[in-house]
């Protein structure tokens, strides 16, 4: 018989294939969040090989803060035709007109934390019972908390001490009316995993992962893109500088990175020798000691 080896990446995918099966075997209306970042990429091209040939049995959920890059915008409506999936958009600016968020105020304003009521709206509108979420452990110590089915209460909320143990990958999806899960089927990726896999799957992304010139401004230590958005303060100086971007979010508070990586396999060489995780570039996090954490048990991805 032929000795057939798995490699981890095999190992990974088998792992995120059955998160993603279980999840449509135990809930009856489950979405998966997708921002147009690498792991909501990944982990929704798993999920079109997990049911393939069938239709992926969940719909893309867009959080749309109203201040995303343009590339991410354009990328997004190119996979989503892609994968011929149904793409639910929920919008942080109708949120502020039906005055459920106020926007915040001053030059370091951002709609980032805003996306945690339009997510728990969107989820009671389409009565969500799973969300499929893309974090993996090792990026920010609140996400290394996360079981895979992470269980959240009726007001949308998560009790990091009180979650279910998981032994023998046996996920208990019982709820009570009102209460939804989010899933996490890339829990045990680390970044490097993620761009492997990107790498063997030949899978497109969003052109502002690679470097290209762009205007920036240096604040508080990290290069913000000058846009529509975020403008510069008088004493902010503006240059041009060749950057990437590691993660992608709302423009206002995700930081680039000076980069000369232009295709995948430069940036599997530059996360090889990084020193930083890819949130260290978010300036959301960096709010307080338990910025992530506080978001979570409110509501956030």
């Amino acid at each position: 018989m032929p000795n057939y080896q798995f490699s981890h990446l095999d190992q990974l995918e088998a792992e995120a294939i059955f998160v993603l099966r279980e999840t449509a075997a135990q809930f009856q209306n489950p979405a998966l969040l997708f921002s147009g970042g690498k792991d909501s990429i990944v982990m929704a091209w798993l999920a079109r090989k997990a049911f393939w040939p069938a239709r992926m049995p969940f719909p893309l959920v867009h959080v749309d803060t109203g201040h995303n890059f343009p590339e991410t915008m354009a990328y997004r409506d190119e996979f989503v035709g892609l994968l011929a999936a149904r793409l639910i958009v929920g919008s942080v600016q109708e949120s502020i007109d039906a005055g459920s968020v106020v926007e915040e105020k001053g030059p370091s304003a951002s709609r980032n934390k805003l996306q945690t009521v339009t997510l728990l709206d969107t989820i009671g509108k389409h009565q969500y019972d799973a969300c499929l979420g893309g974090g993996r452990r090792d990026e920010e110590k609140a996400r290394a908390k996360e079981r895979f089915f992470s269980h959240r209460d009726d007001f949308g909320q998560w009790d990091p001490k009180n979650q279910r143990p998981e032994l023998w990958n046996l996920f208990n999806g019982r709820m009570n009316h009102g209460e939804h899960f989010r899933i996490f089927p890339l829990s045990n990726f680390t970044e490097m995993d993620i761009w492997m896999y990107l790498k063997r799957e030949h899978i497109p992304l969003p052109s502002i992962y690679f470097a290209h010139p762009r205007e920036v401004i240096e604040r508080n230590g990290m290069l913000l893109a000058v846009t529509p958005f975020l403008k510069p303060q008088h004493h902010e100086a503006v240059t041009r500088r060749v950057v990437r971007f590691r993660t992608i979010g709302d423009a206002t508070c995700t930081g680039a990175v000076v980069s000369t990586a232009s295709n995948i396999d430069e940036v599997i060489t530059e996360v090889a020798a990084s020193r930083q995780t890819e949130r260290g570039s978010r300036s959301d996090d960096r709010r307080s000691e338990t910025a992530m954490e506080d978001r979570k048990k409110e509501g956030y991805f």
